[in-house]
Order: C-alpha cells, then structure tokens, then sequence
C-alpha cells in the first residue's frame, strides 16, 4: 500500500441475535468514513439485510460480500484490509476472529458484545485490540468501550 492509497476496513458481522450489533456496525463505519477509510461489510445474509435496512440511502454502506467469501478471498491472498473489526457476541465470532489474526495483516478489533461479554474476552488467545461490554439492546455501553479502544472516535462526536 503506497501513501496514495485509501485505507481499507472490514467489518465482520456474525447472526444478527442481538440488537446492538447493527447499530454499532453503523457508528463503526461513520467513523471510518469520517477518516476517509473504505468500509466493506462481510455478514451472514440476515446481518447484511438488516444494515440495507438500517442505511437505505446507502450513506455508509459501500460493498457488502459474504462472509465466508470474503475469508476465502483473504485466504487465497485476492485481498486484504487494513482494519478488521469483528463483532463478537458468541463463540464462533471468537473464532472468526482468530481466523482473521491468522490470515490477514489487517489491524484486528475484536468488539464483544451481549450477556457474556466478557466471558468471552477472556478466551481470546490472540493479538487483538479487544472493546468488550455487556450491552445487548442498549449500545451505549459497547459505544463507549469502542471510542476508548478507537482514538479517532473523540474527534467524530
């Protein structure tokens, strides 16, 4: 990547249980984009219908894959990202993190999230920043932690 280049993020979202994980997703990427980075959401089916939903006007919304099409492409080095974002709420988010601390250069963000926040930090064995919160409906508390982790949140309020 020269100096020219845009900087790339992905974002990870895994089945969309639990509320706060479209709202964050779409402050997530305001601030990103807000830093001129280009965003591109991987997702279960459900996950990505909900932010089509959520942003129609397609404000933030970029690229939006499969997520298991994106791991293949980082995989078989088609692409990589900068930023990795991964937002965890259950065990097989742990382990699509610790797929993307294996495969990819990006920066990994694990952002934790439901009743067993941090239960699940705790299993995480790998190089990552971490922002856990035990938030579920409210994303307030997940908002905050994320903004501690993300220096550049301070300067988007």
């Amino acid at each position: 990547m020269t100096e020219n280049d845009e900087k790339t993020a992905l974002l990870l979202l895994g089945c969309p249980q639990v509320p706060v994980q479209t709202s964050i997703a779409l402050y997530l990427m305001h601030g990103l984009s807000q830093r001129g980075t280009r965003t591109v959401i991987a997702g279960t089916p459900a996950a990505r219908r909900l932010m089509e939903v959520a942003d129609p006007g397609r404000h933030y919304l970029g690229e939006m894959v499969d997520l298991d099409a994106i791991i293949d492409e980082i995989t078989g080095k088609v692409r990589d990202f900068d930023l990795c974002f991964v937002l965890i709420h259950n065990d097989s988010g742990i382990a699509y993190a610790g797929t993307m601390a294996y495969i990819s250069r990006a920066r990994l963000y694990a952002l934790i999230f439901g009743e067993v926040a941090g239960e699940l930090a705790e299993e995480i064995e790998f190089p990552c920043e971490v922002a856990a919160a035990r938030a579920t409906h409210n994303p307030m508390p997940l908002k905050r932690r994320l903004d501690e982790v993300m220096q550049w949140a301070a300067s988007t309020r």
